[in-house]
């Protein structure tokens, strides 16, 4: 048996209250989000009903409920993933699995960290002169989402790139030797192991998405629909503009509605994220047996 020395006792006290100190830099970043949510439950719980979710905005949006915005926020996140998912994976297989190391794969490299830096507003604008007018797409869904997706192409992109980096290299190289072609190693190994943290990615997008106001203020959403979108080339309500309208610029709104919206904008992002964190950790167990 070893005698524990001085110095070990002392690096055990240093290790505790480094451990101690860690964990009161975690409470400090959870308390806020408790306290956020606290909130909104206390101010926005009383309001929140069947009719609430599933009815119109009535009396200039004073009363009624966010059926309209709550579905509009559901089309404009899907067809934003429906774009940006398929084109941010090809290119992070693209920069990972096929391009080398040369001035073009630097400057896309470049031009994705810039591009993850630009401010909402800026990708709102680009949105409104590419989609709206060059495309000539209008306001609409698809203008929207397609702003939403150029604004989430990083995310994706990167999150997918790390996710490719960490399978193993010996894992390419073992079916290289048995005769598989560079594209038969991506679609049989290295995507398999990668798939969890490209989820993590979608989940990211999916929180960003959601929670955005600027990019679709101008390229898709209204301010007053009270009916639901027939395809992509409709204009639709949003939740996340639908509150800053009822909270900034609409009198008369009943103090606990712009609670209860904002708790079902964050209920919206939690349901959307545990279903891809499922997805994900069934492909985990899956990949184990």
């Amino acid at each position: 048996m070893f005698t524990a020395t001085e110095l070990n006792a002392r690096n055990r006290k240093v290790e505790k209250l480094v451990r101690l100190l860690f964990l009161m830099m975690t409470a400090l970043l959870i308390l806020p989000v408790l306290i956020i949510l606290a909130i909104l439950i206390y101010k926005g719980g009383p309001i929140l009903s069947i009719d609430f979710l599933f009815t119109e905005p009535k009396n200039g949006m004073t009363a009624g409920g966010i059926f309209p915005a709550l579905v509009g926020t559901i089309w404009l996140v899907a067809v934003a993933l429906l774009v940006s998912v398929p084109i941010g994976v090809a290119a992070a297989l693209y920069l990972s699995e096929y391009a080398g190391d040369n001035w073009l794969t630097r400057l896309i490299n470049l031009a994705i960290i810039n591009l993850a830096g630009v401010p909402s507003i800026v990708h709102a604008l680009f949105g409104v002169g590419a989609f709206v007018l060059f495309f000539r797409f209008g306001t609409s869904i698809l203008a929207a989402s397609l702003t939403l997706a150029v604004m989430t192409l990083p995310v994706v992109i990167v999150a997918t790139r790390e996710s490719l980096k960490a399978v193993p290299q010996a894992f390419r190289e073992a079916c290289w030797n048995m005769g598989a072609t560079r594209w038969q190693t991506i679609r049989r190994v290295v995507l398999p192991n990668s798939i969890s943290g490209i989820l993590t990615g979608v989940i990211l997008e999916i929180s960003r998405t959601v929670g955005e106001t600027a990019p679709i203020m101008f390229t898709g959403a209204a301010f007053f629909l009270p009916f639901l979108p027939q395809s992509v080339f409709d204009q639709t309500m949003a939740l996340s503009l639908h509150l800053f309208v009822i909270s900034t610029q609409v009198p008369g709104v009943p103090e606990e509605m712009p609670y209860g919206v904002a708790l079902v904008l964050i209920g919206v992002v939690l349901a959307m994220n545990s279903i891809s964190i499922a997805f994900r950790m069934h492909l985990r167990r899956k990949k184990k047996w």
